[in-house]
């Protein structure tokens, strides 16, 4: 079995117990964005499995958009990325 060099590593453990991998990632070519997506990007680049200026090249974010996943995230949960949900956690 041949094993593509990346760098950094191939899977962490969250504070849950569970790994997550870069296939647990979204695809690079990624468009549609639901709630989970956002929130395996966020995942993975809190607890390093993808650096942020990575994440932020290979699906074509601005910062400012990953940076308010991240607050979303921290401030209410992962429930906050919902499209559906911004009119509910928007500050007014």
């Amino acid at each position: 079995m041949f094993l593509k060099k990346v760098d950094g590593p191939r899977a962490v453990t969250l504070p849950d117990g569970t790994v997550m991998t870069r296939a647990d990632l979204p695809p690079a070519q990624t468009r549609r964005w639901v709630a989970s997506r956002k929130a395996a990007v966020v995942r993975g680049v809190l607890y390093g499995l993808i650096s942020q200026s990575d994440a932020l090249s290979r699906y074509a974010l601005s910062d400012e958009e990953f940076r308010s996943w991240v607050a979303a995230v921290a401030e209410h949960g992962e429930g906050a990325l919902k499209a559906t949900a911004l009119k509910k956690y928007r500050q007014n």
